[in-house]
């Protein structure tokens, strides 16, 4: 009795990535915690205004530091 080769399967093609998903990556802030944290409904829209105010929190704290001659984010650069 002869052993038989086990048939391949085709490879599958990787799947692209969806614009949604890219989304959730591009985000500083998590949804999950943020929805957590909120004791109401949160909106899909508040997520990316939420991202953005935190990122320009952090461009200025990054000003501040390095106007100080500094290298590292601060408590009080906020």
């Amino acid at each position: 009795m002869g052993r038989r080769k086990a048939k391949r399967k085709p490879a599958r093609k990787a799947k692209k990535a969806s614009s949604r998903r890219k989304k959730a990556v591009d985000l500083i802030i998590s949804k999950s915690r943020t929805k957590a944290c909120a004791g109401i409904n949160v909106s899909g829209d508040f997520y990316g205004a939420l991202d953005t105010a935190v990122r320009e929190m952090i461009a200025s704290a990054e000003g501040r530091a390095l106007n100080n001659g500094r290298k590292t984010l601060r408590p009080h650069d906020l």
